[in-house]
């Protein structure tokens, strides 16, 4: 099966550690929009090409997997590309999925190609239990917790601020809340609530660190509505003990059955030391499962919820019924 990275940031980068460890995948080639010429990759024998060369239809590559950006990348990009090739994309803004998808799904089924969008694990892997969960359990109540982690749209929003030379942005579950929902008590819980967050920020010598300070706790849409600490650090403390890009969380519902309420709770976490390479590895699963589906002659928009989970295992259905079941 060979492969193609639209995209070599962390994602990218991701995905490439992904198909390294896959026996039945080839990375081919990794397209950049930058000067392919400056890029060098981790992959021998993988090249590095423009991803104006994409455009052709005709690059030797039976899926395309696009590491770009939810905002401004991926509402073009997977559209484009998903009447050309197979293509897989983690979009992660939730209110926009449902245009997102008939994009894709118009531009795939002319092309007969598929296009998988929001994949990785939340959306994703988290969106496959929230589903089972409420299948198995109708009328429950489910949770999703984030963190510990990093960030990386908070961060980045810190290091906006002026006097503001990096930053790094934990999100951290509350334990109290976590323990609550595990209870089965069905808890209403509020923003507030349910997270706190913690940054890290290395400040300019010059700066006002009190301004930074209530600056990133007043910020609308990222911090205001959480209990916030602010961490002044070095650059050196930065770099010692925070250049990772840990994360996960956890999905937590809870039901009843029968006619005496007999109370059921149902949890799937994850503990990532890598956030990107693990979204790699879902990308690339899910990448092997729509090669497979589109040479069975299916076509058009697909998400998680669409994928039968024996297409993503490189293994026979047989030593998955013997093995796995």
């Amino acid at each position: 099966m060979k492969a193609g990275i639209l995209g070599y940031g962390n994602l990218g980068r991701g995905v490439e550690a992904a198909i390294a460890r896959c026996d039945d995948i080839e990375l081919k080639a990794v397209y950049t929009r930058r000067d392919p010429a400056g890029l060098s990759i981790a992959t021998p024998g993988a090249a590095v090409k423009s991803a104006a060369e994409l455009d052709t239809g005709l690059e030797d590559i039976d899926v395309l997997i696009i590491c770009g950006g939810s905002a401004t990348d991926l509402p073009g990009m997977t559209p484009k590309y998903a009447a050309l090739y197979n293509v897989v994309d983690s979009f992660d803004t939730h209110a926009n999925i449902p245009t997102h998808f008939a994009n894709v799904d118009e531009a795939a089924k002319k092309g007969g190609r598929i296009g998988l969008i929001s994949c990785g694990w939340d959306p994703g892997m988290f969106s496959l239990n929230r589903l089972y969960a409420t299948s198995i359990l109708p009328g429950g109540h489910d949770y999703t917790f984030w963190g510990k982690g990093v960030s990386q749209g908070h961060s980045d929003a810190i290091r906006r601020i002026e006097g503001v030379l990096d930053a790094r942005q934990y999100t951290i579950p509350v334990e109290a809340a976590v323990d609550k929902v595990r209870s089965g008590s069905n808890p209403t819980l509020t923003t507030r609530e349910k997270h706190t967050r913690e940054c890290f920020v290395v400040a300019a010598d010059d700066a006002d660190k009190a301004r930074i300070e209530e600056e990133i706790k007043t910020m609308p849409n990222y911090f205001a509505d959480y209990d916030t600490t602010v961490h002044f650090i070095t650059s050196e403390e930065m770099k010692r003990d925070h250049s990772g890009l840990p994360h996960g969380g956890s999905v937590i519902y809870s039901g009843e059955t029968g006619s005496n309420g007999n109370k059921h709770v149902i949890e799937y976490k994850l503990k990532l030391d890598s956030n990107p390479e693990f979204t790699g590895a879902v990308l690339t699963a899910y990448a092997r499962a729509i090669v497979r589906l589109n040479a069975e002659g299916v076509t058009g928009g697909k998400t998680v919820f669409d994928i039968a989970p024996a297409y993503l295992s490189p293994v026979s259905g047989e030593e998955l019924r013997a093995h796995y079941l």
